[in-house]
């Protein structure tokens, strides 16, 4: 049984105190982020029904909450515990996102098994990943050694990018891709190793994915 000294339960009790009044903002905000995640899924899943649905059955967005919480024990020098949720998430999921590992808003991962996401990852706003995706490191030195994603980043099934390296703003990775090279802002970069190609004015960036056999997600 866990006991606590006296001056060890008054500071606990202090910090319940101090916090209170920030309980129901606390609340608020993290309300807004869910039905945030919900809104982006469903607006990037065609089988979605509505919010209730991918509430229940999104493996990748269960295991995107559970890592805001992990995150922020890993933030808040908790890093076993940080990682004993990872852990269970990944049993629970099939997805494996390092507690260390920033991750933007409206991040959806469709699918969601076999995703791995290592811990010095950086991933902005608005991106997608699918199924099989692994955003992997290229060395075993500690210190930035996984991708960094800008915003409205795409990584389709199976794609593998590697290292620290930047894929920029609205770049998109096809499936079964090993991107070991920065990918510049609006590019498509497909094959092993992966190529970039930027899309020719007024093309669209969906259709130029489909321009390459590999692309299929």
């Amino acid at each position: 049984m866990t006991t606590f000294t006296p001056d060890e339960a008054r500071r606990l009790r202090g910090s319940l105190t101090a916090a209170r009044p920030q309980l129901p903002r606390i609340a608020a905000k993290a309300v807004d982020m869910v039905l945030e995640d919900l809104d982006a899924a469903i607006e990037r899943d065609p089988a979605a029904t509505g919010r209730l649905q991918m509430a229940l059955v999104s493996p990748g967005l269960h295991a995107v909450w559970v890592h805001r919480l992990a995150n922020w024990l890993w933030r808040h020098d908790r890093q076993l515990t940080a990682r004993l949720l990872s852990q269970w998430a990944r049993a629970r999921t099939g997805v494996e996102i390092h507690p260390g590992a920033t991750i933007g808003r409206r991040f959806f991962i469709d699918h969601g098994m076999g995703v791995v996401i290592g811990e010095t990852t950086e991933i902005g706003d608005d991106c997608m990943l699918y199924n099989g995706v692994n955003l992997g490191g290229r060395t075993l030195n500690r210190g930035k050694r996984h991708p960094t994603l800008r915003n409205n980043v795409t990584v389709g099934c199976g794609a593998r990018v590697l290292g620290d390296i930047e894929l920029g703003d609205g770049a998109q990775v096809g499936a079964n891709s090993v991107v070991v090279k920065a990918v510049p802002a609006g590019a498509v970069a497909t094959g092993i190793p992966a190529t970039n190609r930027v899309p020719e004015p007024g093309e669209d960036p969906i259709e130029a994915l489909y321009r390459h056999p590999a692309i299929f997600i």
